[in-house]
C-alpha cells in the first residue's frame, strides 16, 4: 500500500488500494462514500490523473462519465428502494469546489431526514454529520455495499 488512499483516492483506485471501489466503470470508480449518515451515498471518480473538472475530459469521455453517473445513480436507487422504506429519490452533483479532481455525488434522500433538510441540499447538513463515528464508513455497510453492486453489475449487463 503507498500510504494512506484519502489523499490519493483516484491513483489508490487504479492501484487496486481504494478500500471504497465498489466497481470499475468505463470511465471510472464506482466508490462508496466515506460517511453514510445518508446511507448509500456514492462517488463516481474519474480514472484519470489530473482531470480537475468535466470540461478537462474530450466530448466522447465526458459523455461516458454522465453515463456513469446516471449508472451509478440508478444503482443506488434501486439498492436504497429495496433496503430502505424511507428512501425518496437520488440527488446528482458534480461540484468541484474542494476536492481538485472530476468526481459526482450520488446522494439518496430519504423520507426520515430532518424536515428542515429533506428539502435542501446535503451540504447544509450540520459538520458533525461529516465527522462523527457512527456515520463513518464500516463493516455494518456491508449489506448495503453489496446491494450497489450488484445493481451495478445488472445495469452493466443490460448495457
Amino acid at each position: 500500500m503507498s500510504g494512506d488512499w484519502r489523499t490519493d483516492r483516484i491513483g489508490a483506485a487504479l492501484r487496486g488500494e481504494n478500500p471504497t471501489v465498489l466497481r470499475r466503470l468505463a470511465s471510472g470508480f464506482a466508490a462508496i462514500g466515506d460517511v453514510q449518515f445518508l446511507p448509500g451515498y456514492s462517488v463516481l471518480l474519474a480514472d484519470e490523473l489530473g482531470v480537475q473538472r468535466l470540461s478537462d475530459l474530450p466530448k466522447a469521455k465526458r459523455l461516458s462519465f454522465l453515463s456513469d453517473m446516471d449508472q451509478l445513480g440508478e444503482a443506488v436507487e434501486r439498492a436504497c428502494r429495496r433496503l430502505d422504506t424511507g428512501f425518496r429519490r437520488v440527488n446528482l452533483e458534480i461540484l468541484g469546489n474542494t476536492a481538485p479532481f472530476l468526481h459526482a455525488h450520488v446522494w439518496p434522500r430519504f423520507e426520515w431526514e430532518p424536515a428542515e433538510l429533506v428539502g435542501k441540499p446535503v451540504w447544509l447538513y450540520p459538520g458533525d454529520r461529516w465527522s462523527d463515528e457512527r456515520f463513518r464508513l464500516g463493516s455494518q455497510h456491508d449489506v448495503l455495499r453489496d446491494a450497489i453492486g450488484s445493481e451495478l453489475d445488472r445495469l452493466g449487463s443490460m448495457a
